[in-house]
């Protein structure tokens, strides 16, 4: 394992498996055109079994953050957890085939590799069935002096407080975060996410987040507040630094006393929105561990994801910086 690392990510590792379909399966499935389903193993096989030819490639949040920042040219490092199984191996595979230091052995025994079965329609949209599996038994003994090593800066996925030891590994991370003068980014995930969790993630973000990234919804909820203007007199008693999207707001940037607002570039058609939000932390962490300013940053962030949006697929693909 390389100490050379500029971002680790610490996340659910998800193997995104995806299929352009019609609408007819979609109701054969019997599931809401657009929605997020979590679904069960028995389940799983059955839709895998209907989709036919299929993409598979790593997904999960923070992981698709990790892929996108090592696309910039960012050296990356991972873990999450999967099974020794065919997924486990598509995986690993083709995080490494980026050049991203995997951290952990797939599991021998246990639940099989995560797996989202994401549909896209003719229009563009997504329709996702989600197998949570073998990422979800990441646990607290994963996260060692050796597999954190010294990052610049780990990204942590607000999913991992979904995971039974979730909580403790976050907190185990930032203790070793501290110890490596590594910086703790976390990601908020979604707003169901931060409801979930709210006091947890405040309690983390007083003791040892630095960096906080979120959209609109995620950070309205974090502060209980009921929109923008308000949240943004909410965090001027913070020192942390918020990196906030806005979709065709743009994004806002504020750390103590600085403030910027960058605006979204337009573009003449959306293909996907899924994604956006990865790639533009991808985009804005690899500004910030070469030392960019704020302004820059969000310059890097914006243009990683405008380019996401119109692909299908989350993925920042190589030479976008150029």
């Amino acid at each position: 394992m390389s100490n050379d690392v500029q971002l680790l990510g610490i996340s659910n590792a998800i193997v995104d498996v995806l299929a352009h379909v019609d609408h007819e399966l979609i109701e054969k499935i019997g599931v809401v055109p657009g929605s997020m389903n979590l679904i069960d193993e028995t389940r799983a096989h059955e839709i895998y079994a209907m989709m036919g030819p299929a993409t598979e490639m790593s997904g999960g949040s923070v992981a698709n953050t990790i892929a996108g920042f090592a696309n910039l040219g960012g050296r990356a490092a991972y873990i999450g957890r999967v099974r020794d199984d065919q997924l486990g191996e598509i995986f690993n595979h083709d995080m490494r085939s980026l050049g991203i230091d995997v951290r952990l052995k797939a599991a021998p025994d246990g639940a099989p590799t995560a797996r989202s079965h994401i549909m896209i329609t003719a229009d563009g949209q997504r329709t996702m069935n989600t197998y949570l599996g073998a990422c979800t038994e990441l646990g607290v003994a994963d996260i060692t002096p050796e597999t954190f090593g010294k990052p610049k800066a780990v990204l942590i996925e607000g999913y991992v407080w979904d995971i039974a030891e979730g909580p403790a590994l976050a907190k185990r991370a930032m203790e070793l975060a501290r110890k490596a003068r590594s910086t703790v980014a976390l990601s908020l995930s979604d707003s169901f996410c931060v409801e979930r969790h709210r006091e947890s993630f405040a309690e983390a973000i007083r003791e040892g987040v630095q960096i906080v990234v979120a959209d609109e919804d995620e950070i309205n909820m974090l502060m209980g507040t009921d929109n923008f203007d308000d949240t943004l007199e909410a965090i001027r008693k913070y020192d942390n630094l918020f990196v906030m999207t806005r979709s065709d707001k743009g994004s806002v940037i504020v750390h103590r006393g600085e403030h910027h607002e960058q605006e979204a570039t337009p573009v003449e058609k959306v293909i996907d929105t899924t994604g956006a939000g990865d790639a533009y932390c991808a985009g804005f962490l690899y500004g910030w561990v070469h030392d960019k300013s704020l302004a820059e940053c969000a310059r890097a962030g914006t243009l990683c994801a405008t380019a996401v949006i119109q692909q299908l697929g989350a993925r920042i693909e190589k030479g976008v910086m150029e």
